[in-house]
């Protein structure tokens, strides 16, 4: 599946963003980028296709131009392409691509990454901090611009945000998503819930239907990833009280309604196909069995029409007039997956095989596959969306590979010689952003520039020289050169008074504990800056 459809894309789309499978040409859609190669990118190396992979990525640096007049989605610029080139950038050197020196801290898919992400900054500089929905790459923000942006919109940036400013070392782009994360927090109604669309200039609620559907999904989805991602405990408690008033306002009978937010009562019994996230969010949080039931019910609507509507209506059991089509979205695959892996239950296979035979026999044309324009009917739609190849396919390869690398359990791992010093990448435990790129979460941990993290990891090396000597001789060591102070870059002056200022501007991290993957014993290596200490005991 994933070839027809990706050799259909080289063959007739190319350039373009995006495959028209019945008319077998391509069209730009979200700015431009090449974005279904972009998008395709790590599912290559999924599947194993490590020369299509080198191929595609010195492909990408010849012709992808992020310096141009056009009006590109904020969000849809991030998900898919900072999040698919920072996915690429970390799995190049798994990939046989002939990384350079400093990696995974620097390298081009890093730079081209950090370029994107540039390009959608100016969005942020609203008086809420909340993000634009469009800008332009090459003049920022229009001046007619619509103030009005969806939720998902708002807080689906942490994930790639704070991976960029882990690996470049500039803070500003974790700033700006945390930002936007904690507005949207403090805008939410007495009930707990949020909206659907709001206004990033005066911070109003313009529509007011809250769920965990379309225009809002991905703002739960990445409180969750972005608290695994970063060990954020925070992140991790905003989520658990949505999810206190998800469940007392809008589930019933494990469907999921839409509510009015300051009201709780409902505005519409429909079920989105966005919708079908929900059950593998569940399942990362450990709440299996409602995930189970609530999948279940999910599952009953693609047996009844071989796919998932659009919109679907609850009480009546049928399709929504005008929302009767599947543009091959991955949401219930990519759920089928998650809870695959927490519980084994054979039904979850039976989904991925239906999936497969109902694209397979509805979608597939000479050309690639089409949407479903109508479940009823099976009439196409000359498109195929990009994450047809970024999650749909991937999905489904992972849910039937339990031995994929991605699945790692920490097993095998590499160790990776930094100018920072050693860190450890490929352990699993890969977080994919909301286009099912997968992101390294140790990765975060291997180039330290930012100043908070330096402390920390001097911390510890005074911890580290305490059990190795002697209190006293530690003591008098300390009284005869002086008070210990964290060491200066090169060409600065510094001073106690500048460090002590210098820690006041920025919050002290909460200490919690890191991601946990397999290494050697703290006593056996330390590494600081890239200087190695050995323990000689």
């Amino acid at each position: 599946m994933f070839y027809h459809a990706y050799d259909s894309y080289l063959e007739n789309a190319f350039p373009y963003d995006e495959l028209r499978p019945l008319t077998c040409d391509g069209h730009d859609t979200w700015g431009s980028f090449s974005l279904t190669l972009i998008d395709a990118l790590d599912t290559l190396l999924i599947l194993g296709n490590v020369s299509e992979f080198q191929r595609v990525v010195e492909v990408l640096q010849d012709n992808v131009d992020f310096d141009i007049d056009v009006n590109a989605s904020v969000f849809e610029t991030n998900i898919r392409v900072v999040g698919g080139l920072l996915s690429a950038h970390l799995l190049s050197k798994k990939a046989g691509v002939e990384v350079e020196a400093g990696w995974p801290c620097s390298g081009p898919l890093l730079r081209m990454a950090e370029e994107a992400a540039r390009k959608l900054l100016p969005a942020f500089q609203t008086p809420t901090g909340m993000p634009y929905g469009t800008v332009n790459l090459l003049h920022g923000v229009n001046p007619g611009e619509t103030p009005v942006t969806c939720t998902a919109g708002i807080g689906t940036f942490i994930v790639e945000f704070a991976t960029l400013s882990s690996l470049t070392g500039d803070p500003v782009f974790e700033d700006v998503a945390r930002v936007a994360l904690m507005r949207l927090w403090e805008s939410r109604s007495d009930i707990g819930l949020v909206g659907n669309h709001i206004d990033v200039l005066t911070g109003k609620w313009v529509a007011q239907d809250s769920g965990i559907g379309a225009g809002v999904d991905s703002y739960f989805e990445y409180l969750v990833k972005g608290a695994i991602l970063l060990q954020d405990k925070k992140l991790m408690a905003m989520f658990l009280e949505y999810n206190t008033a998800i469940r007392n306002y809008t589930r019933f009978d494990d469907w999921y309604l839409w509510v009015q937010m300051y009201k709780g009562t409902v505005s519409m019994p429909v079920f989105q196909s966005l919708e079908a996230y929900w059950p593998g969010l569940q399942s990362l949080v450990g709440d299996i069995d409602n995930a189970m039931r609530t999948f279940l019910n999910y599952y009953t609507i693609w047996k009844q029409f071989g796919g998932l509507p659009e919109f679907y209506n609850i009480p009546q059991g049928y399709t929504v007039e005008k929302r009767e089509g599947y543009p091959l979205r991955p949401e219930l695959i990519e759920s089928a997956m998650y809870l695959y892996r927490a519980t084994g239950d054979p039904t979850l296979l039976e989904l991925g095989r239906d999936a497969v035979e109902s694209i397979e026999k509805i979608s597939k044309v000479e050309c690639g596959f089409a949407t479903i324009k109508d479940l009823r009917d099976h009439k196409l739609d000359n498109r195929m969306e990009s994450f047809f190849l970024a999650e749909t396919v991937k999905y489904l390869y992972l849910l039937f590979d339990p031995a994929n690398f991605i699945h790692n359990n920490g097993s095998t791992f590499d160790a990776v010689i930094t100018p920072y010093g050693e860190c450890i990448l490929g352990a699993g435990g890969y977080i994919f952003n909301t286009e099912a790129h997968p992101i390294d979460p140790a990765a975060l941990h291997c180039c330290r520039r930012l100043k908070e993290e330096q402390w920390e990891v001097e911390d510890l090396m005074r911890e580290f020289y305490s059990l190795k000597r002697n209190r006293s001789r530690f003591q008098k060591k300390t009284m005869s050169s002086g008070p210990w102070q964290p060491p200066t870059q090169p060409g600065t002056v510094s001073s106690p008074e500048s460090h002590d200022q210098s820690r006041e501007k920025k919050p002290a991290k909460p200490k919690i504990p890191l991601l946990s993957c397999p290494s050697q014993p703290f006593t056996s290596k330390l590494a600081l800056l890239g200087q190695v200490f050995l323990d000689s005991s």
